[in-house]
């Protein structure tokens, strides 16, 4: 006599392998809290050693989905320290308005220097980072 319970497990188990080897690309990043300061203005809140690229993906993904800017450049207006907006916690705070701060230009991607920008595009492609594709769950 079989066990109900482990049978029907070992069924809802096999019939659902199918329906998840045919997704193509999971996103996996953590959603790290963005909070406005005013209306081109928010910070970034870290969280989960969360590095510089997790950072410009959520100030980008927030320009886009919550400000509308497609399109254009994101500047850090208050590099990463104390945060504005979540005591004891650690923030970059960004703009889509160019804040006048000159910054030094180069390959890093930083969010130490405040008046570093990247096109809102280019900051939006971090965000991929974290894409995991089919074969690298499914080989």
């Amino acid at each position: 006599m079989y066990n109900l319970p482990i049978v029907a497990s070992l069924a809802l188990a096999l019939t659902s392998l199918p329906a998840a080897a045919q997704y193509v690309d999971i996103f996996i990043a953590p959603k790290l809290e963005v909070n406005p300061l005013s209306d081109t203005t928010y910070e970034v809140i870290e969280k989960g050693g969360a590095g510089p690229r997790e950072i410009w993906c959520a100030a980008a993904d927030y320009a886009i989905r919550d400000l509308g800017k497609q399109r254009g450049r994101i500047y850090v207006v208050a590099p990463r320290g104390p945060a504005q907006t979540r005591a004891g916690e650690t923030g970059v705070a960004f703009s889509t308005r160019d804040p006048g701060i000159a910054a030094r230009t180069g390959y890093s991607v930083t969010t130490d220097i405040a008046g570093a920008n990247l096109l809102v595009f280019h900051a939006e492609q971090f965000c991929k980072d974290q894409i995991i594709e089919k074969n690298d769950i499914f080989p």
